[in-house]
């Protein structure tokens, strides 16, 4: 049985239909809907981040998307800012906040809360952004693996963002990210927390990423990077446009990459985030996993909502 304060959160990997599913829902359920994807936010990032078209969004209202310039930086605690403020509306009249999206970061950080890290020091991160030009971001993790194994393992070889962030807060505190994370506040929500996980099959996950990439193509996505790109005051540094498919598309307008190696990279920089994505979806505790190509996923949901009890 829903309890009045009742949060859902549909959860996911990129392909896995949740936004049309979440359409639906909103159909048959008083919902409102919220996404948690660190990529919508940005104005001008459309059709690479498979937005809800103008229409839809008019008839059916969906929040946290396009509220920030590409050129700004947007974190998981301005999220949790955010959501909290939407959420308190939303239960205040009477309805169930849908949150919707894959970045499981926000998830975590608005279910257990966030690691009270320190301020960016920009003079240690230059020095670590140029030690990972000469060195290259494998050798920078596996320093990382001898000052903080723990962190190392959480932390895949191949992102040099959450590297270099990981490095300069131990060469600033002198105390590692895994100390950080275990100061983290495990608050408990004032709410009912619903965690629905959509799982597609593995199988056929490459080969729909693959098609959403090549669909999106068609749709003009070079266009809308192209547009971006003549701004002239957006590089590659910044979360937007570092993002999947737009980096790969931005080296390919900037001469780095060819057109058959920018395809290439997108697809396969899509089928990563999946894996992470899915990675996170299997350590999530009470998830309620809902296999996506079962014609009655929808049914399941929706049965599964009705019938529920806290455990």
């Amino acid at each position: 049985m829903l309890k009045p304060e009742t949060v859902i959160c549909l959860m996911g990997p990129t392909c896995s239909g949740k936004t049309d599913l979440a359409l639906s829902l909103y159909r048959r359920l008083p919902l409102d809907i919220i996404s948690v994807d660190s990529v919508m936010v940005y104005r001008g990032l459309d059709i690479g981040t498979a937005k809800p078209d103008a229409r839809t969004r008019a008839a059916i209202p969906h929040y946290l998307i396009d509220i920030c310039d590409p050129h700004e930086n947007y974190s998981a605690g301005n999220f949790c800012v955010d959501v909290m403020k939407l959420i308190e509306s939303s239960l205040k009249q009477g309805r169930i906040p849908l949150l919707v999206g894959g970045t499981m970061l926000y998830y975590r950080a608005l279910q257990q809360g966030l690691a009270d890290l320190p301020d960016k020091d920009e003079e240690v991160r230059k020095k670590l952004m140029q030690r990972l030009i000469h060195e290259g971001v494998e050798n920078l993790h596996k320093e990382l693996a001898c000052i903080d194994e723990d962190a190392a393992k959480r932390i895949h070889s191949h992102d040099p963002q959450r590297i270099i962030r990981a490095l300069e807060v131990y060469f600033v505190t002198g105390k590692t990210m895994s100390y950080w994370w275990q100061q983290q506040v495990n608050r408990a929500l004032p709410y009912q927390m619903i965690n629905i996980g959509l799982i597609p099959d593995r199988a056929a996950l490459p080969g729909r990423i693959a098609q959403r990439f090549e669909h999106m193509l068609k749709l003009g996505f070079l266009d809308e990077v192209e547009k971006l790109y003549q701004r002239g005051d957006l590089h590659l540094q910044l979360s937007a446009i570092k993002s999947v498919g737009y980096k790969q598309a931005w080296q390919y307008l900037s001469g780095e990459l060819t057109y058959d190696q920018m395809v290439e990279r997108a697809i396969i920089a899509t089928r990563q985030l999946a894996k992470r994505q899915l990675t996170w979806l299997r350590r999530w505790p009470a998830l309620h996993v809902i296999e996506v190509e079962n014609p009655q996923c929808e049914e399941k949901i929706l049965s599964y909502l009705k019938n529920y009890k806290e455990n």
